[in-house]
């Protein structure tokens, strides 16, 4: 028998569709049903593990964590890595396939379509309900033509819609209204209903807006969510840093993170921000490291740019003088390699615009990881990016850090594969056992502290 699926979308990114549909997940697996989730494709730089070591939106992972079920590959068959304004990163079903423009992509599509296809079934077949959560927005109408996530997705599931809106940034019955007003008809009347999210005051107030919004457009307003906290599923994108809260009582400890435009896994941050005591803030200039207890350079998808950033903004300099000053540094992934004396990912001898900062001595050097790509679709032939595996890199370890194998990024164990690839991918010379995500947060902070005297961190 095939599963029945159900859609939960939105009126823009950042509305509340992960959070919604991990709770969906939650609430019919209490009622004894074998839920899974399922997003076709994910735009995302916080990726997870799964069981078979190939890697998924972090998203996905804590929505099949509510659910109740193991996450895999067909929960979220396509992962997108930004590395710039035209230009990603492709993981099909866990494994990386290639660095392609947005054209190139294009290009792939229908290929792509029947793999999202296959994952759905497989899915359908082995659960009781599938969650689908789409991207954005249904009504970006310049990209609908090639759609393979939202009502294309409705349509291959003959799913019905929940469409979600933002109450708390205003506009909310617009966004409702407009999104309708561009979908075809046959997708208009997919959606069986709107979600107000997000909302804070008095009910009573709503209430007229929600019967106008029922009298216009004939679709029933089904819920209102109320504000809930931050962090109850990880954030997929860098807009969520703009609604970090301040600390809910006496600061005791200061953290300053680095926020370099091309910001990657910064939802492994969420687990000290909940300390009670802790502040977890994010730095673009130099004036935001003053006050800091502990400074952070998180990972980054495209390594080179963002060092040219941190050079730019004068960020760069001023963590070189705080580590001088003694504050502790830290460098996840990618923004470990930028506190070294030498960085992967240079084809050509570093300009001082991109120059790392040398306040680690680690050389990180580019090396090629063969990974499973076979396992991946084939592109098309006379692609140039046909049987492309992404990089990885060794580190050159001065004699001080003989006693902990670097580099030390602890989402690429080689007995698991590379849960949360940086712009070169890190791995260990050493075996460890399977770690899930949500201890990687904790390791990362005991295996890359660098330490103002430069001798080497405890044993982990």
């Amino acid at each position: 028998m095939t599963a029945p699926c159900l859609m939960v979308q939105g009126t823009a990114s950042g509305v509340g569709k992960t959070l919604l549909t991990a709770a969906l997940c939650r609430i019919f697996s209490r009622r004894g049903y074998r839920v899974a989730p399922f997003k076709a494709q994910n735009m995302a730089l916080n990726a997870a593990v799964t069981a078979d070591g190939r890697e998924i939106g972090r998203a996905q992972a804590a929505q099949a964590d509510a659910a109740g079920v193991e996450p895999t590959v067909d929960m979220n068959p396509i992962l997108m890595k930004p590395e710039g304004d035209d230009r990603s990163q492709i993981v099909v079903r866990g494994v990386p396939l290639g660095r392609l423009t947005f054209e190139e992509y294009g290009a792939h599509r229908d290929e792509l379509l029947g793999v999202v296809a296959e994952s759905l079934a497989r899915l359908r077949g082995a659960h009781d309900l599938v969650i689908i959560e789409g991207a954005g927005s249904p009504a970006e109408i310049n990209l609908s033509a090639g759609d393979i996530v939202n009502m294309r997705i409705a349509r291959l599931a003959d799913a019905p819609v929940l469409l979600v809106g933002d109450i708390d940034r205003g506009g909310v019955f617009a966004a409702f209204v407009g999104t309708l007003a561009l979908l075809q008809p046959d997708d208009r009347a997919r959606v069986a209903g709107f979600v107000v999210n997000k909302f804070r005051g008095n009910l009573a107030l709503l209430a007229p807006g929600l019967h106008t919004l029922h009298e216009r457009t004939g679709v029933p307003v089904l819920g209102v969510v109320p504000y809930l906290e931050r962090g109850l599923v990880p954030a997929e994108d860098s807009l969520d840093l703009d609604d970090t809260a301040p600390p809910p009582g006496d600061e005791r400890l200061a953290i300053v993170v680095v926020r370099p435009p091309r910001i990657a896994n910064f939802d492994d941050l969420e687990p000290l921000a909940r300390e009670p005591g802790v502040h977890v803030r994010f730095a673009t200039s130099p004036s935001h490291l003053v006050g800091a207890d502990l400074l952070i350079v998180p990972g980054s998808k495209s390594t080179m740019a963002d060092l040219a950033w941190l050079r730019e903004r004068g960020v760069a300099d001023a963590l070189i003088s705080a580590v001088r000053a003694g504050t502790p540094l830290i460098g996840l992934c990618g923004g470990y390699q930028m506190l070294g004396h030498a960085c992967a990912g240079a084809s050509s001898p570093t300009s001082d615009r991109s120059r790392p900062l040398g306040v680690k001595p680690s050389r990180a050097t580019r090396s090629t990881w063969e990974g499973r790509a076979s396992r991946a679709p084939p592109l098309r032939s006379g692609s140039s990016t046909a049987g492309a595996s992404p990089a990885a890199t060794a580190t050159a370890r001065s004699p001080s850090m003989v006693r902990w194998s670097a580099p030390t990024c602890m989402a690429s164990l080689p007995t698991t594969g590379c849960a949360a690839r940086c712009s070169a991918g890190w791995r260990r010379e050493r075996a460890w056992p399977p770690i899930r995500a949500g201890a990687m947060a904790k390791a990362r902070r005991r295996a890359t502290t660098v330490w103002p005297t430069r001798s080497p961190p405890p044993s982990i």
